[in-house]
């Protein structure tokens, strides 16, 4: 199948002094998974790694004022859309229960073929549009290789739990642990601004809470804590940022779907 090519791959767009928001605009919707950098004065940060379909680590440090500070990536959960490009970070944080398939991650195919029918129609419940016959519909250059695509090991250098604080020197922020969508899915609160990075526990776009590694039950106490939070701006895995309002809406609307 002949796809055009989409050079440069990464979107990246500046959310406010010192934080990016980078996307793989050509990846399926629902595999298409929000990076986020967050500078600080002794340290830089990424939140996810994406599909990883190009290499990721030489746009970060494009956009970082100084490439040579100490880069970490926070990674909140193992999903293919999150673990991409963990390989090119040296500095790398999940928590326990997901360190084991970020060390050894299973095999993955960008073609949609070998995806099982449940999953390609809970993604069809959820709200996403069809599977594509693969999960992108560009290539990042012309020689790029699909079938070649693969998952590399990224065994984590630190593990962070629930109350951990990740420090670049003039911003800190406390790590939650956020469960139901995957066992040990984090998140990053940063109280100072209001601004909690949701991982994939909420986002503005159709939430997946019924699959595998997957509690509902785990899901809506975690929703509930987000909605107890003081937040000003929700930055999820997906999908744009939001504010509080839009964030109760979300919240609201899950819990009473799952207590119906």
């Amino acid at each position: 199948m002949s796809y055009p090519v989409a050079s440069p791959w990464y979107g990246t767009k500046q959310i406010d002094d010192r934080t990016w928001v980078l996307s793989e605009p050509h990846v399926h919707p629902i595999f298409s998974a929000n990076i986020f950098l967050v500078l600080g004065s002794e340290a830089d940060m990424v939140v996810d790694s994406g599909m990883g379909v190009a290499p990721l680590r030489p746009v970060v440090d494009a956009l970082r004022p100084d490439p040579e500070r100490p880069l970490i990536l926070f990674t909140t959960h193992t999903h293919v859309d999150h673990i991409g490009a963990a390989h090119e970070f040296e500095t790398r944080l999940v928590h326990p229960l997901e360190a084991d398939e970020l060390a050894a991650p299973e095999a993955y195919s960008l073609d949609t073929s070998g995806i099982p029918d449940r999953l390609a129609k809970l993604f069809a419940d959820a709200g996403y549009p069809p599977l594509w016959p693969h999960l992108v519909d560009a290539l990042p250059h012309a020689d790029y290789d699909l079938d070649a695509y693969r998952l590399h090991p990224a065994p984590a250098t630190g593990t962070v739990e629930d109350g951990a604080v990740v420090d670049l020197g003039d911003w800190q922020a406390e790590v939650l642990h956020l469960p139901g969508h995957s066992p040990g899915q984090i998140g990053l609160w940063h109280g100072e601004s209001g601004t909690l990075f949701g991982a994939d526990a909420i986002y503005d776009g159709p939430l997946i809470y019924e699959g595998p590694g997957m509690d509902i039950a785990a899901y809506a106490e975690t929703l509930r804590r987000i909605r107890a939070l003081p937040v000003n701006r929700v930055l999820g895995g997906h999908d744009p940022a939001f504010e509080r309002d839009r964030c109760h809406r979300i919240v609201d609307h899950y819990l009473a779907l799952w207590s119906a």
